[in-house]
């Protein structure tokens, strides 16, 4: 399928994606527990400029504000009933600021997870979960989205089901799991299981990998076990600003503009294509990575040491991926990308 993303995956090494959505929300006036997704029309300025500072900083892609934008999820804001009007108007308030920027900009519709647990540890069934996410698809390709972007996804069963409802929308896609569990997502999925799962997959993506999930360290050790796995496909990693940590009763992120280009670098170096930020990265955090994108060629794979050195310790001492390392206790947590 030519489309957008595959265009510009042949003319670069490795695409900068864009950074954090919710911390430069907040940095913007938004209150913690407020959707997002009702700034795309309460807030519509505050929204191109998010966007606008990924296109600044030198970003080739970015997310639309839209993460949280499926009818089970906007239910907790009473707005289920709004699902077309603020998917669609957040991806034309992306195409706006990507039509207008001179060059080649990817507008990527954001999907976040449903929040609700499927079958048959819960009780979202296989067809509940398609339909959620075909309708929030529809919207987002109405509304200008060159390919859409599933993310933070925990367990496989949601992923499959995303993978149906993009391919009922007759849309390109890519999609990310969060690996923050001892190199597991919270339903227990490996690196190796993710890189297996999407080749399984009848309606397979563009692109797959890692967003969020703990340091920079770690989403590099899981690029490291996706690369294991042999993959040919363009593998993400969108890893947070650091390590987030209570400051004057605020969440920060220690990570700094020169950590995260040095992680961007690492990144590539790791078998990365497309690389960004999530939770706390910052548009000063992208010009960095864009610089040492730019500046630097693609090097030798990092080992576990050189990145440990580089960039801190691992949270956990095993990727996941080893015989003896447990799988996590299922259990239902709601998150919103930050």
């Amino acid at each position: 399928m030519t489309n957008a993303l595959n265009k510009l995956l042949e003319t670069k090494d490795a695409l900068l994606a864009d950074g954090a959505t919710g911390t430069n929300l907040f940095n913007m006036g938004l209150q913690s527990g407020d959707a997002p997704e009702l700034w795309n029309v309460d807030a519509p300025d505050k929204i191109r400029a998010l966007y606008q500072g990924s296109v600044d900083a030198g970003s080739d892609l970015f997310l639309t504000n839209t993460f949280g934008g499926t009818s089970a999820r906007l239910k907790l804001h009473d707005a289920h009933n709004r699902v077309g009007e603020l998917n669609r108007i957040g991806a034309e308030l992306g195409r706006e600021v990507a039509d207008k920027a001179g060059r080649t900009i990817v507008v990527a519709g954001s999907v976040g997870p449903t929040g609700e647990i499927m079958e048959p540890v819960g009780s979202l069934s296989h067809a509940g979960a398609v339909e959620m996410f075909h309708e929030q698809a529809e919207a987002l390709k109405e509304g200008g989205a060159d390919v859409l972007w599933v993310e933070t996804i925990s367990a496989p069963e949601e992923f499959r089901a995303a993978a149906e409802a993009f391919a009922l929308a007759d849309m390109p896609w890519c999609g990310t799991m969060s690996f923050d569990t001892a190199g597991r997502t919270m339903m227990g999925v490996t690196s190796a299981d993710l890189a297996q799962l999407v080749e399984t997959l009848p309606n397979p993506p563009i692109a797959f990998g890692a967003n969020c999930g703990t340091g920079a360290s770690d989403i590099l050790r899981t690029v490291l076990g996706f690369a294991a796995q042999g993959t040919e496909r363009p593998v993400i990693s969108k890893g947070n600003a650091g390590i987030p940590k209570y400051v004057d009763g605020h969440i920060h992120y220690d990570g700094t503009p020169e950590l995260m280009g040095q992680y961007a670098q690492m990144a590539r170096d790791a078998g990365a294509t497309i690389i960004g930020g999530c939770c706390g990265t910052m548009p000063d955090h992208l010009r960095k990575m864009r610089e040492a994108l730019d500046s630097t060629s693609r090097g030798t794979r990092p080992t576990l040491e050189q990145i440990t050195d580089a960039l801190g310790p691992f949270s956990s001492a095993s990727d996941g991926t080893e015989a003896d390392a447990a799988a996590p206790e299922r259990r239902s947590r709601r998150r919103r990308r930050a």
